[in-house]
């Protein structure tokens, strides 16, 4: 193939990229900026993905490049779609990209480029990763596509990268369990965070704006990172409670893997919560709705995740098999399960094992039934530090890191509830 057509060819799976995600965004009720869509028709991925054919280099939906650690990946080039939200978050939360200072943690070189389209000539963009392999990838390929004015460093981001350096955004590219101090001081007061944060084992992207020193969400999407290497890192802990069924321990809980194993055995309670949703309903904050509610009761929240064998054999029926939330209580264990849909609208559901089975799954779907009659609302997050007396925290459920104390509040027509 001459490089002219090979140059050709690049363009068109390029722009092909580029339609999917304009459609993606479309289906999710988002509209994919104009100055983010010239970003992404302009930047050359497959240099940035060396090794791989263009098919894969240029899929929409798939991060390429994972360096691996037994079964866990612990580094990757982003799916595009995903680079393309938080990309879009920022710049909505800022208004332009134009002339602002950036610092990018989790290295690879492609979003740092995008983002380096969008600051311009009195821009600068600042890209940090803990592995020296991706560094020095991140290098090697910024070079090769040209932008050679991008600061690249090797060091652990949960530490300042130059103290005395401000941003007007810090964008993270891999998943986080907390905040450190380090981030919100070296944004300028006003400047935003775009991280994927887990809260109740639940991973969304934020766009956190800071006020002084404390950071509040201005909006938010479901998203999924490789986790936060070095001083910030923080296992996520796995047990098994039949084959192929498990659940993710986020924050600290302590569950007997027999006992659960013990009431999944027993037989099914379904209910139901009788009400009928649109398919763009955003579940993920329904999600996060049962996760402040639950956790405020009786039991331990957990977070159930099941492989697609055990769904097929009915094993477990969840409503997503990559995290469902679910409670584990004296004489039951609960779970969201899977949608019923009728025609194009769906209902909401809960399935639950043990003695109080009825009961508990009774209890779910009345919590379900009021985050629709409060208007199906999103969260907006608070980060405050560590040492924030409880009586300064707004109203609403309070997570504590290890560096933040993080508090979900929903604003609803539900009376009582903040």
């Amino acid at each position: 193939m001459s490089l002219g057509t090979m140059s050709s060819e690049n363009e068109r799976l390029r722009n092909t990229m580029v339609d999917l995600i304009a459609a993606d965004h479309a289906g999710k009720g988002l509209t994919l900026r104009p100055e983010v869509e010239a970003a992404l028709r302009t930047v050359p991925r497959e240099l940035f993905t060396p090794g791989l054919p263009l098919e894969r280099a240029y899929d929409a939906n798939t991060a390429v490049l994972k360096k691996m650690r037994g079964d866990e990946a612990i580094s990757s080039v982003s799916a595009p779609y995903l680079i393309a939200e938080m990309i879009g978050q920022a710049t909505d939360a800022l208004g332009s990209l134009e002339g602002r200072h950036v610092l990018e943690i989790g290295s690879g070189g492609y979003n740092a480029s995008l983002v380096r389209e969008l600051v311009g000539p009195t821009g600068s963009v600042t890209t940090v990763d803990i592995d020296p392999e991706v560094t020095e990838r991140a290098v090697a390929c910024l070079a090769t596509a040209g932008y050679t004015d991008i600061t690249v460093v090797c060091a652990d981001a949960e530490h300042p990268i130059m103290p005395a350096r401000t941003y007007d955004l810090i964008i993270v590219t891999v998943g986080a369990w907390d905040i450190p101090p380090a981030w919100r001081d070296q944004l300028v007061d006003g400047g935003v965070l775009v991280v994927p944060l887990r809260t109740f084992g639940i991973t969304k992207s934020y766009a956190l704006r800071r006020r002084g020193d404390r950071l509040v969400s201005e909006s938010h999407r479901q998203c999924g990172f490789v986790f936060m290497q070095g001083d910030g890192a923080h296992e996520v802990r796995y047990i098994d409670i039949a084959e192929g069924v498990h659940l993710r321990l986020d924050e600290g809980q302590q569950v007997d893997p027999a006992r659960v194993a013990r009431l999944l055995e027993t037989p099914r309670e379904q209910a139901w919560a009788g009400v009928s949703l649109p398919p763009r309903t955003t579940l993920i904050n329904l999600d996060l709705w049962l996760a402040t509610r639950l956790r405020r009761e009786a039991g331990e929240f957990v977070v159930l995740t099941a492989q697609e064998a055990a769904i097929k054999a009915g094993t477990v029926v969840p409503s997503w098999r990559f995290g469902t939330p679910a409670v584990l209580r004296d004489g039951a264990f609960v779970y969201r399960s899977d949608l019923h849909w009728t025609d194009r609208r769906f209902d909401l559901g809960a399935c639950a094992h043990g003695t109080e089975a009825a009961v508990a799954a009774g209890r779910m779907v009345e919590h379900m039934r009021a985050w629709v009659d409060a208007g199906s609302p999103a969260p907006v997050l608070h980060v405050l530090p560590a040492h924030t007396p409880d009586g300064d925290l707004p109203d609403g459920a309070v997570l504590d890191k290890r560096h933040s104390r993080l508090v979900l509040t929903f604003t609803s027509t539900e009376k009582g509830t903040p």
